[in-house]
C-alpha cells in the first residue's frame, strides 16, 4: 500500500498496524473518522476522531469527543521503547458536582487502563494527564451558568502492530466520560453524571 501523499511503499509493519485499526469494533454510539495525522512528531502516522453521536445516544447535548494518533519510527525512539507510540486525547462535559468529586481523575485514568486491559491491549510504557475545568458564565454568558469537563491526554507504546483492541479501547473510555454504561466486565461507572451546563 503506498502512501498516497508521498507515493512510496508504507513499511511492512505500519501497513499491518493500518489494516488492524480498520478491523476494530467501535460501540455504535461513536462516530469514527479518519483526519489528518501530524506530520512532525514521527516518520508516519494516522489519526482517527471520534465523537459519542447524540442521534444514536437519543440526545441533543454534546457528549465527548476525542482523537487516536498512531504514530510510527523504524528508529525505536528511546522514548518511546519501541517503533510505535499511540496517542490518545478524550473530553467530555460533566455534571458540576461531579466536577468537584476528588476521585474524578483517577477514576478518568482507571477507566482508559481498564478498557485498555479489558479488550487485550498489550502496551508498555503508560503516561498522561488527566485535568478537570470548572468554568463560571459572566457578563453575555452569565445564563450559560456554571460548567464542568474532563480531559484525559495519555500516550502509550503498543507491544505490537496488532492495534484494533487500543482503538476499542480508547472508544470506550470516550463512552464511559461521556456518560454511558461500560460494554465490557471489569469496569465500573461512577454514579454521577455528564451534563451541559445548568
Amino acid at each position: 500500500m503506498p502512501d498516497p501523499l508521498l507515493g512510496t511503499p508504507l513499511p511492512p509493519a505500519f501497513e499491518a498496524a493500518l489494516r488492524s485499526l480498520k478491523r476494530a469494533a467501535t460501540r455504535p454510539e461513536l462516530l469514527v473518522a479518519e483526519i489528518p495525522a501530524p506530520g512532525t512528531l514521527a516518520p508516519w502516522s494516522y489519526a482517527l476522531a471520534a465523537d459519542v453521536t447524540p442521534a444514536r445516544h437519543g440526545s441533543d447535548s454534546e457528549l465527548g469527543t476525542g482523537r487516536f494518533v498512531l504514530l510510527y519510527d523504524p528508529d525505536e525512539p528511546d522514548a518511546w521503547g519501541g517503533a510505535f507510540r499511540v496517542i490518545c486525547y478524550a473530553q467530555a462535559p460533566l455534571e458540576t458536582e461531579m466536577g468537584d468529586d476528588p476521585f474524578l481523575l483517577d477514576v478518568a485514568w482507571s477507566w482508559l487502563v481498564d478498557a485498555l486491559e479489558a479488550r487485550g491491549a498489550r502496551y508498555t510504557s503508560a503516561s498522561g494527564t488527566a485535568t478537570r475545568i470548572l468554568s463560571t458564565g459572566f457578563g453575555e454568558l452569565e445564563a450559560q451558568g456554571n460548567g464542568a469537563q474532563v480531559e484525559l491526554r495519555a500516550s502509550w507504546t503498543p507491544d505490537d502492530s496488532d492495534l484494533a483492541a487500543h482503538v476499542e479501547g480508547w472508544g470506550e473510555l470516550l463512552c464511559m466520560l461521556a456518560g454511558l454504561p461500560p460494554a465490557i466486565e471489569g469496569v465500573s461507572l461512577l454514579s454521577a453524571r455528564r451534563a451541559g451546563r445548568e
